[in-house]
């Protein structure tokens, strides 16, 4: 009787599908099971069927149920919804808010702190206290110019101004920087070095003012966008802004002024770049010396450094550095011997030396630290001279075509070296006391010698040359004008440069030159012209033909 009540609907499902009827069959067994067992609780607890409701609402139509949704509830639902995204924006925009101003202050307290005590250029130069500790004693050479330059490092001068020390290669101004920072221990100082590519001159700036140029923000996070990405002149200006926030706030706290030092600005290159970061460094730079913000300090080595700040320059400062004289050269190189090398040089040798490498600090540091004076003497001129043959020799009149100018380069060069030489037999070129007196020639002067303009600047940047402030042109060093005086005087040298001149003009003048042929009168072919009267007739005949040179092989 039971398989008989439950096979009927089964049956009927199977005729006409599953739809409706396998959920009546479906009730009839639960109402059988009731029916049954009259204690459900036994079987557990009944569980009605989520697809009766739905159905018995599509099908019948009695009315809601009390937990369906309506108009009031979803009104609820969307204000609290609304009421959540408007909260997360909120927490999302002060979070990335505060970070934001979070990450400004902390930059300038960075940035506050590249100034404090100690600084990476005086331990990457050893000019700390450490393990080898550092000792004034050891700065042997004292320089006439070391009590002005500590003067400006500490801010005890310089508010007003803003100073470019300038001088050849190796005379100590590097040097004189780092010794007047030791001495305050790098307070208040930032030094880098400059480069002729902008991306590394950014990187060491952000490094010396310890700025990382918003790489390391994370406000995107947040959704705010950092700076946009731009040139490095741009970051360049970036941290030139954070820095002269820092110096209002030092000088609100009554500091001395901040001192930016830029060395070796002379790899900046002479360039569309490299001018317009030059002139960005010295708007800077007129700014915070008008306003007592930041001193600035240029070094270069090269002329052309100030003859561009030389145009807009009105509280520029120039520091003119130089070889050493006489007197304190030998006194210093005798000192140095006797306290690290336990000897003690004659005079005659002190003055030997003198007079043949000069007063340069880089070569009286070799010759310090020497075994064999002499021979490294010798060595550091003939150094000299290699590169000054290997720069500039000329080639003579069998010289090909395709060097001529690299050859007039070097051309130029060996007759401003003549004009030296030239100019040293009609002067005085040694003083007792001061040493060498190098032969100098003005530097408009020196450029109507070599009827070339733009060369002098390459020389002065190769060291064969240089220009001081005074616009005077004379040898490198000492070394380099024995040199000159050297190849000068070789054998033949005269007649060499006057060809090599003749043939550079030769082959400039067949470059100017136009040859017009005709090819109808080669292998001795010619024109006949007919000359005709004003009616026509004939009247004479002419030839036009090659005529043969004398001596001529037929």
């Amino acid at each position: 009787m039971l398989w008989a009540k439950i096979a009927s609907p089964l049956s009927s499902c199977a005729r006409r599908g599953l739809g409706g009827q396998l959920r009546a069959a479906t009730r009839n067994f639960q109402s059988i099971a009731v029916h049954h067992h009259p204690n459900p609780q036994s079987y557990g607890q009944y569980t009605p069927d989520p697809t009766d409701q739905a159905d018995g609402d599509e099908g019948g139509g009695k009315g809601r149920r009390s937990d369906d949704p309506t108009f009031k509830s979803t009104i609820l639902k969307m204000l609290e919804t609304s009421a959540t995204t408007a909260a997360s924006i909120f927490i999302l925009g002060v979070a990335g808010y505060s970070y934001h101003q979070y990450y400004k202050r902390l930059i300038l307290d960075k940035m506050d702190n590249a100034f404090n005590p100690g600084d990476p250029a005086l331990e990457v130069a050893g000019v700390v206290s450490g393990k080898h500790q550092y000792q004034h004693e050891e700065h042997w050479v004292l320089r006439d110019e070391q009590a002005k330059i500590d003067k400006i490092v500490s801010g005890d001068i310089g508010a007003g101004h803003y100073y470019l020390i300038i001088g050849e290669k190796g005379t100590g101004k590097t040097s004189m920087l780092l010794e007047a920072m030791r001495k305050i221990n790098g307070t208040g100082c930032a030094m880098f070095e400059a480069h002729a590519d902008l991306e590394i001159f950014r990187i060491r700036l952000g490094k010396a003012l310890d700025y990382e140029f918003h790489e390391d923000y994370i406000g995107s996070l947040f959704s705010i966008r950092g700076p946009r990405d731009t040139t490095a002149l741009l970051d360049i200006e970036r941290a030139f802004n954070k820095l002269e926030k820092v110096a209002l706030a030092r000088r609100r706290k009554g500091t001395p002024p901040l001192v930016l030092i830029i060395n070796s600005t002379h790899l900046v290159r002479d360039d569309h770049d490299g001018q317009d970061l030059l002139e960005m460094i010295q708007q800077r730079a007129e700014q915070w010396a008008a306003s007592g913000l930041v001193t600035t300090i240029l070094n270069s080595d090269d002329y052309w450094v100030y003859e561009r700040l030389k145009r807009y320059a009105t509280r520029m400062e120039v520091i003119p550095v130089t070889d050493l004289p006489k007197d304190k050269a030998m006194s210093a190189l005798k000192r140095y011997r006797q306290q690290f090398c336990h000897e003690d040089l004659p005079a005659s040798m002190l003055e030997e030396i003198y007079n043949k490498i000069g007063g340069r600090l880089s070569f009286l540091s070799r010759i310090a630290k020497s075994n064999n004076v002499m021979a490294t003497c010798d060595e550091i001129c003939r150094a000299e001279k290699s590169w000054f043959l290997n720069k500039c020799w000329i080639l003579g009149t069998e010289m090909d075509d395709d060097v001529m100018d690299e050859q007039k380069f070097s051309s130029a060069a060996m007759v401003l070296a003549k004009a030296l030489v030239d100019r040293e037999k009609e002067m005085e070129i040694y003083h007792p006391e001061r040493g060498h007196i190098l032969p100098e020639i003005p530097l408009h002067k020196a450029r109507e010698i070599m009827t070339r303009a733009d060369f002098i600047q390459a020389y002065d940047h190769e060291n064969l040359f240089t220009i001081d402030s005074r616009a005077m042109v004379r040898a490198d060093s000492v070394p380099m004008q024995r040199a000159f005086r050297e190849v000068c005087a070789l054998e033949g040298f005269d007649d060499h440069l006057e060809g090599t001149l003749q043939r550079i003009g030769d082959i400039e003048s067949l470059g100017r030159t136009r040859e017009i042929t005709i090819k109808d009168l080669w292998n001795q072919g010619k024109y006949r012209i007919v000359m005709r009267d004003n009616k026509g007739r004939e009247s004479g005949t002419m030839e036009f033909a090659v005529a043969e040179t004398e001596g001529e092989d037929d």
